[in-house]
């Protein structure tokens, strides 16, 4: 999709907007970050999400220096002051779908385009060491995690399997677009929304109280699972309305309701899936 504006897939976005749900259901802030490019399809995305969510977004063309060094750089500071902030007020960073940068420091499509060259990716991945960075400056604060969900090897955080990435025949250009940054714990997905909408259910079944009766436990995963999951319904209208700023299947690149390739029914049953296995935890325990 790098070739269209915007360049956005519809395999990300709803994946993302899926955690970020269950985060605010949990009451916590989830802020999600992305290039300006890609502003209106989040916007629209994010549009029937309650709770407390915001979207923050960079330019492609952005520069980070290091924390010491913004003090005394001109260009940009708002950047500079922005993406700062978001480290230190984060708990933990979440992955949907993001690039990040392969051996060569640059970031490409699972085709081997460079999206850096293009100005389409802004360098978000020095998030994720300047968290860890500040972290291990501090001998009492605990360490922040983390997590990221890929389906192809160019993912930001599949540097924890990068050996797999390069060797794998299914990864074309494994050796060139693999991501080196390494998640401290990786999902691993077939499509990266359905990996977002299992993270989402184990936020939710995270809240469920285990010294409870069987028929709390299951009252309360139902409630949690409302709360923290998509419907049907809030996915066939987030991605109308994705696609109505522009977004594309990123295998196909027609502007559609599809996700990699596959009708949009298939990440639906995908969804019905994790929703009917995590309502049937408390049957199992």
């Amino acid at each position: 999709c790098v070739q269209y504006t915007p360049p956005t897939e519809t395999d990300g976005p709803p994946g993302t907007v899926a955690i970020a749900r269950a985060v605010a259901a949990c009451g916590h802030q989830a802020v999600i970050v992305t290039e300006d490019c890609n502003e209106a399809v989040f916007a629209a995305a994010m549009a029937d999400v309650t709770g407390s969510v915001r979207l923050e977004c960079f330019p492609g063309t952005a520069t980070i220096v290091s924390e010491a060094d913004q003090r005394v750089y001109d260009d940009d500071k708002d950047t500079q002051q922005r993406f700062y902030d978001l480290v230190r007020q984060c708990g933990m960073i979440i992955a949907c779908e993001r690039a990040g940068p392969a051996k060569d420091g640059k970031c490409y499509t699972m085709r081997g385009i460079d999206m850096t060259e293009r100005k389409l990716i802004a360098p978000l991945d020095q998030l994720v060491a300047a968290m860890r960075s500040q972290d291990a400056a501090s001998a009492t604060k605990p360490k922040r995690l983390f997590v990221a969900i890929g389906d192809g090897g160019n993912e930001l955080g599949m540097g924890k399997v990068i050996d797999a990435v390069v060797a794998s025949p299914k990864i074309a250009h494994g050796d060139k677009i693999g991501c080196v940054v390494a998640a401290d714990h990786l999902i691993a997905a077939s499509v990266s929304n359905w990996g977002g909408y299992a993270l989402a259910a184990c936020i939710a079944l995270q809240q469920v109280n285990s010294s409870s009766t069987e028929q709390q436990q299951f009252g309360a995963i139902q409630g949690w699972i409302e709360r923290c999951l998509p419907t049907d319904a809030n996915e066939i209208a987030l991605l109308d309305r994705c696609v109505a700023k522009g977004c594309r299947d990123g295998a196909s690149g027609q502007l559609e309701a599809t996700v990699d390739g596959m009708p949009l029914e298939r990440s639906l049953q995908c969804l019905r899936d994790i929703r009917k296995i995590s309502l049937s935890v408390s049957e199992t325990k």
